[in-house]
């Protein structure tokens, strides 16, 4: 079989070979039922069965308790900007920690929501290449909620750990979109009352959108907030009040079983795929950091290990990078518009092999600057 592209894509993003050969397969007829996954009632029982499963091997994969709901809805990141102040600001005050172009985002759409947003802390004055230090955070007394991006698609910033707000004073729930890391490391979900990821980076197609919350959070709604918004209402319907992205799901819970095949030593799931995308990270940041001709701008201590911006120091050479990539099957390297440059995208489905690929790319090419 004649090798693939890498797909460096921020999202939507490269997927495991052997997951879209599976859904291929089952396009016309789904496991004898004569029909495609696409064409099923989401309340028949063919599409009840892989819902159910799909939920349950994303609970175990990511070790999520038992008194969190996990809701399959639509909208992807931005549409949970506003659905989360609708849910859970009560109408008063919500704190945020702004640390790159998707939390600002954030911050800006609760601003239409919530009777008062703070700005907790921000990463704006170091053009957000580091994390404001938790202890630095400017908290609001009976803020009902905290949020933060763990991991910055664009700027290539992420939190190594969850901040534990009870010790920084703060009975505010914490809120966190991992759209973009999440499955690539575990979560301590003693820490986290929401999490929200939309599918298109690390668990399948576009079009799904994964909500975590705990039950005693549930309820809380402002009047305002449309019913199919409403994560009592998505709960009390199993993700099915309106129509769910049925094929999104599916092809999710492909990846959900793909995850938990994985093997690195005695580690499975997702402690497995931590340790393979430190590795990856750790091959390519070397290359880095150890040329004269690339740099990455973020902080040490809060570097992405799924998107990894850099830059070359001589700009005028941008679009020669590029077509030697294209040219050698790295696809999809072009940095955001918003901070121009390069940007490699690890996700849990780059194999290492694409990166040392990369790697070995980014030095053929140097030496031919030199």
């Amino acid at each position: 079989m004649k090798q693939r592209p890498y797909n460096f894509s921020a999202g939507p993003a490269t997927m495991p070979v052997e997951v879209l050969e599976q859904a291929a397969a089952e396009m016309l007829d789904w496991q004898g039922s004569g029909m495609g996954v696409m064409e099923m009632s989401h309340r028949g029982k063919e599409f009840i069965s892989i819902y159910e499963q799909a939920e349950e091997d994303f609970r175990e994969l990511m070790g999520i308790p038992i008194d969190f709901e996990i809701l399959f809805m639509q909208g992807g990141g931005l549409a949970q900007n506003a659905i989360v102040p609708l849910n859970l600001s009560h109408g008063g005050t919500v704190d945020f920690v702004v640390t790159g172009a998707w939390s600002q985002k954030s911050h800006h759409e609760a601003e239409r929501y919530a009777a008062e947003v703070n700005l907790a802390a921000s990463g704006k004055e170091s053009e957000f290449t580091t994390i404001p230090d938790p202890a630095t955070w400017q908290l609001s007394r009976g803020a009902s909620y905290l949020h933060l991006c763990s991991n910055e698609t664009i700027h290539g910033v992420e939190f190594q750990e969850l901040p534990n707000l009870k010790a920084l004073g703060s009975d505010a729930t914490l809120v966190v979109d991992f759209s973009s890391h999440v499955a690539s490391r575990p979560v301590d979900w003693s820490r986290v009352g929401l999490a929200f990821a939309g599918a298109q980076k690390n668990l399948g197609p576009a079009g799904l959108t994964v909500v975590v919350v705990r039950e005693d959070l549930l309820g809380q709604a402002l009047a305002s907030c449309p019913s199919a918004f409403n994560y009592q209402i998505v709960a009390d319907h199993q993700s099915m009040y309106n129509t769910p992205p049925t094929w999104s799901i599916y092809v999710a819970g492909l990846m959900f079983q793909w995850l938990k095949r994985q093997r690195e030593g005695t580690l499975t799931g997702v402690a497995a795929m931590e340790q393979r995308n430190i590795a990856k990270a750790q091959l390519l940041y070397d290359a880095i950091d150890q040329s004269q001709l690339y740099v990455n701008k973020v902080a040490p201590h809060c570097r992405s290990r799924m998107n990894i911006p850099f830059f070359l120091q001589d700009e005028s050479r941008n679009d020669a990078f590029l077509a030697g990539a294209r040219a050698r099957g790295l696809l999809q390297l072009k940095g955001h518009k918003s901070v121009d440059g390069m940007r490699a995208s690890l996700y849990n489905a780059m194999p290492l092999e694409g990166v040392q690929a990369l790697v070995a790319y980014l030095q053929e090419f140097e030496r031919q600057s030199a």
